[in-house]
């Protein structure tokens, strides 16, 4: 069944059991009165929307957020029903669709609800989070004239209800914590500007909840560490709890051959056999997002780290291999094989970059197969 679902053996395999195992950790950590708000964003940080956001909210989350208005929809088309955050920017004309699909959206302007109160001539509530920038630069109310500004329009309207307000942190996962201590206080201080604070508060996200559990006021954030990734390499020796991978990324041999000396491989002749060699090509590129740079990284085969070699290729890349072994023997490009385990951040240290990239980079067109229990349970194939 599973292989009639797409026909080049490549795949992401998406651990819901971790995804709910990393959420329930989470729950456990914090008081009980502080609610966990799912981020689920980029494809749910390319493990996928629905499937994640979903195990989440089973696992104990009550909220999502998601980075825009289309994100947001997509859920509800889902069959999606829970409270669900717009992060990001929304255009003052989308203000209907918005509550049409229930959807809270982010404002940091007064000027912002006047010309979208332009648009909508409903009289259902529309529910509303103030961003505050404490430090982030991004978007967010920066003066207390501005938050009493949005409170005046609030308080003229009685359709506007603003549920929330919040901050983000711009270095939860570093070390010294000097500049984060200055955003929760200017965050406090915000707060106080209101003449009724919102009744949901949260500045918390993924780094912060796992290591200042005193900073939560009544919910958190939870994004990369739901999918079982360390917010930063630096502090994985602080996390209070182990954190469960639900990522890994899989593919077979499409071929074999015995290459004797002297034979390069791929473009630009960048590897040249040196004795006689087992070459494997593995049908994985860079337009599934494998990109060229990991070109000297490891992949595993029978449990046993091995080569790539030559240029990486659109669709496909080669390996050398220990020995010969059959056609159709399985690839681990990131995850656990037998003993050993490729971890997502050893690719991001590879590319120079995050753990959060790697997982959101993968293209779409690797399906992606849902574990439950040891079994797959659905997949989904973005080309069908």
């Amino acid at each position: 069944m599973i292989l009639s679902t797409f026909y080049r053996d490549t795949w992401v395999e998406i651990n819901l059991d971790h995804i709910h195992d990393n959420v329930q950790a989470m729950r456990n950590h914090i008081a009980d009165d502080v609610q966990i708000i799912a981020v689920v964003k980029a494809n749910a940080y390319g493990h996928g929307y629905t499937q994640v956001a979903r195990t989440a909210l089973e696992a104990g989350a009550t909220m999502l957020a998601v980075a825009f208005m289309d994100e947001a929809i997509f859920l509800r088309k889902q069959g999606i029903q829970a409270p669900i955050l717009v992060m990001g920017a929304t255009r003052p004309e989308d203000l209907s669709d918005a509550v049409k699909f229930n959807v809270i959206i982010t404002i940091s302007q007064a000027e912002w609800l006047h010309e979208a109160l332009k648009f909508y001539h409903e009289d259902q509530a529309i529910h509303l989070h103030v961003k505050l920038d404490t430090g982030m630069g991004r978007l967010g109310v920066r003066t207390e004239a501005e938050i009493k500004a949005i409170e005046a329009v609030v308080n003229n309207d009685k359709r506007l209800v603003l549920h929330g307000a919040y901050t983000h942190f711009a270095t939860a996962d570093e070390i010294n914590t000097t500049y984060l201590e200055q955003q929760y206080r200017m965050f406090q201080e915000m707060l106080d500007w209101f003449a009724e604070k919102p009744s949901m508060i949260h500045c918390a996200n993924s780094a912060a909840a796992l290591r200042f559990p005193h900073k939560l006021f009544n919910a958190i954030r939870f994004g990369i560490s739901m999918y079982g990734l360390t917010p930063s390499v630096d502090i994985k020796p602080q996390l209070p709890f182990p954190l469960k991978e639900a990522f890994s990324l899989h593919s077979r041999l499409s071929h074999i051959k015995l290459v004797s000396p002297g034979n390069s491989i791929s473009y630009g002749a960048t590897y040249t056999t040196k004795q006689e060699e087992w070459i494997g090509t593995v049908p994985i590129g860079y337009a599934d997002g494998w990109l060229r740079k990991l070109r000297n990284n490891e992949v595993l085969v029978n449990g046993v780290r091995i080569p790539i070699v030559g240029t990486i290729c659109m669709d496909q890349m080669m390996v050398k291999l220990n020995n010969e072994v059959p056609v159709g023997t399985q690839v681990t490009l990131i995850g656990q094989q037998l003993n050993n385990f490729i971890q997502v951040d050893e690719i991001a240290e590879q590319l120079d970059t995050i753990n959060y990239e790697i997982t959101c980079m993968i293209n779409y067109r690797v399906p992606r197969l849902y574990i439950r229990n040891n079994s797959v349970i659905e997949v989904v194939n973005h080309l069908k």
